[in-house]
């Protein structure tokens, strides 16, 4: 046997792991395969559950469809609705209860898409999905209690001051129903810009800087979709819903910048 020479260093073990593949392994944290079988029944436990939580969700909102009415009824300020037609107001229950049941059932439903996409990422992926998964609930949020407080409330007072001295107030049940839930959810949905503005600057696909170059295609593209999203036409509503569409568009891009991109 013989002792190593100055050319020939002898390799010691230290105990500490290989840097390189402490590298691979913080990338990626599952390294298990599987098949296109397994990915498939997969998807369809999480659509099982997610739908049995929808379920459950309208079923538990149907059971108190009468305080949710009343609550979206509070805007109205008093007015008198009507049911136009033989069962009119048992459908708007249908469709309140739905909505709602949705509404309810989404954090679930939430974390199947999460339990479903988890094993695919690495572990800088998966300490970004918190954050963004979070700061979206809130912004949806945000944007209900917004429509709910200020653009339903604004829009009513318009078309109510608009006609009163020559109509009386005698709203459909459907019609009422049908505006508040979809400005409701279009305005949640709207407040999702900020986070679409992170994660393209995550991908890289815009920096802040180029968001900001573009503000004045932004304050046309917000008119343009307060005009979109608001079921109604009057100005007050589209302008309100608008500026916070810039609001939360600029706010998104400082955001961006936050993060260094």
């Amino acid at each position: 046997m013989t002792a190593p020479t100055d050319f020939e260093p002898a390799v010691q073990n230290t105990g500490l792991p290989d840097p390189a593949s402490a590298i691979a392994d913080d990338d990626l944290v599952d390294d298990v395969e599987m098949s296109l079988f397994d990915h498939l029944e997969e998807l369809r436990t999480r659509i099982f559950y997610a739908l049995i939580a929808v379920v459950g969700g309208v079923i538990l909102c149907f059971a108190f469809v009468n305080k949710i009415v009343a609550l979206l009824e509070v805007p109205a300020q008093g007015v008198k609705f009507l049911q136009l037609s033989p069962g009119e107001y048992f459908f708007v229950s249908l469709k309140v209860a739905g909505y709602s049941g949705l509404l309810v059932a989404s954090p679930f439903v939430l974390y199947q898409i999460i339990q479903f996409v988890l094993p695919g990422l690495t572990r800088k992926e998966r300490r970004l999905l918190g954050p963004i998964v979070f700061g979206s609930s809130i912004l949806f949020v945000g944007g209900l209690v917004f429509a709910y407080i200020a653009l339903i409330p604004a829009a009513l007072n318009f078309f109510i001051s608009y006609g009163a001295d020559v109509v009386e107030q005698l709203w459909s049940i459907d019609k009422y129903f049908e505006f508040v839930l979809l400005l409701l959810f279009s305005t949640g949905l709207a407040f999702q810009i900020p986070v679409i503005q992170v994660l393209l600057g995550l991908l890289r696909i815009v920096d802040s800087k180029q968001m900001a170059k573009g503000w004045r295609y932004v304050v046309l593209g917000g008119a343009v979709l307060g005009a979109v999203l608001t079921p109604s036409t009057d100005p007050v509503t589209q302008s309100l819903l608008a500026g916070a569409v810039l609001t939360l568009y600029f706010g998104g891009i400082g955001l961006t910048k936050m993060i260094g991109r």
